[in-house]
């Protein structure tokens, strides 16, 4: 009786509805379907590690192989995970399977790659401030973006606020900017370190040792900023059709 009621309330607003036997196996249905994605976005972001080893691109890669007409669904490396669905409900499933005696071992897995992802871009930009003879302590570090997606304002489990509260524990002098985030604080971590900017201005840019792009947000202006950066770490490929100033840009 309670299934046909539902089936009638969601009825009146969507074309299709999925019913199934119970609430468990919809529930288990929501959270396949997170899982699902959080393992791609590993299994991506792990052999983006392999790559940058090898010197191959990884985006690139993926979209040569995506062009294969089945059997393939792309997905694309980044700085680690956000929202709250892919980076907390999978490990609910994870904590269940232990009632059962069971480990849920691409779970936890995916888990460790896409946890340590935020530390993999803090090592990258390390690396090429080093080779110019500028320590992270001492750097002068843009950050651009701290929603955990392209044009939306949700910080939720963003990967952006990791990378700030690392780089500020390495002693980095920090400035950032959203376009779609103001004054935001952390349920976790609270107050953001560094100094939040009103605007994206010419000095913000000119000044910073590098500029870090953690979201592709289409408000940036990616030509703009590539121009005026000293240099460009882009862990999101957001700027793959800048075609000047290929030198300054960075893929982490």
């Amino acid at each position: 009786m309670s299934r046909r009621a539902i089936e009638a309330f969601y009825s009146a607003t969507f074309d299709q509805i999925v019913p199934v036997s119970s609430c468990e196996a919809a529930e288990m249905s929501k959270i396949l379907e997170n899982i699902y994605r959080c393992v791609n976005i590993a299994l991506v972001n792990e052999l983006k590690l392999l790559c940058q080893r090898m010197g191959l691109n990884i985006w690139e890669i993926v979209d040569a192989a995506k062009t294969k007409p089945f059997g393939f669904q792309a997905f694309y490396p980044g700085p680690g995970l956000g929202g709250h669905c892919i980076p907390i409900d999978p490990y609910y499933l994870s904590w269940k399977a232990r009632e059962f005696d069971f480990t849920a071992h691409f779970i936890e897995l995916a888990g460790e790659v896409n946890t340590n992802m935020p530390y993999e871009v803090v090592s990258r930009v390390a690396q090429h401030l080093n080779a110019r003879g500028i320590p992270l302590n001492s750097a002068r570090l843009l950050v651009l973006g701290l929603a955990y997606k392209k044009n939306v304002d949700d910080c939720r489990e963003s990967p952006s606020i990791k990378i700030l509260g690392l780089l500020a524990g390495h002693g980095s002098a920090l400035s950032y900017f959203d376009p779609h985030v103001s004054g935001y604080v952390s349920h976790r971590y609270g107050s953001l370190p560094g100094v939040e900017l009103t605007e994206l201005s010419d000095e913000a840019l000119l000044s910073a040792d590098a500029t870090l792009i953690l979201t592709d947000h289409d408000a940036f202006d990616f030509e703009r900023i590539v121009k005026l950066s000293s240099t460009v770490i882009d862990t999101r490929n957001a700027t793959r059709n800048v075609t000047e100033n290929r030198e300054k840009i960075i893929l982490a």
